[in-house]
């Protein structure tokens, strides 16, 4: 299911354009980083917005997250970084890119202790 409009318009990608930017100072090749997003999201099957929004919940005092779905995208991430053919470092590289995108969304994220 891929995004139902360009990747950039979803608010958690400017969300987390915004962050890269603030962090770095500069776009850093957010062409390849958008990319490498919307394949994720037709492998999760879900748009932006969505991914992050799973991982939340409103309670009285805010937002919380959902640790089980933060779990699940967590191996999420890890099968769609094997499933890429790429080198190992290529495969870190993709998947620390989608958890870059889960963190400037407030959803902490850690790459896997194996491989």
């Amino acid at each position: 299911m891929a995004p139902e409009k360009p990747i950039a318009d979803y608010e958690t990608v400017q969300t987390w354009r915004s962050g890269l930017r603030e962090q770095w100072g500069e776009d850093l090749d957010m062409a390849l980083r958008s990319s490498a997003l919307e394949r994720f999201c037709d492998f999760a099957g879900k748009d932006p917005d969505a991914l992050i929004a799973e991982c939340t919940r409103e309670v009285e005092s805010g937002k919380r997250i959902r640790i089980k779905a933060r779990r699940e995208y967590s191996e999420k991430i890890a099968e769609f970084q094997a499933a890429s053919g790429s080198t190992l470092l290529a495969q870190r590289k993709l998947g620390n890119t989608i958890r870059s995108f889960f963190i400037h969304n407030g959803i902490f994220m850690q790459a896997g202790l194996s491989g």
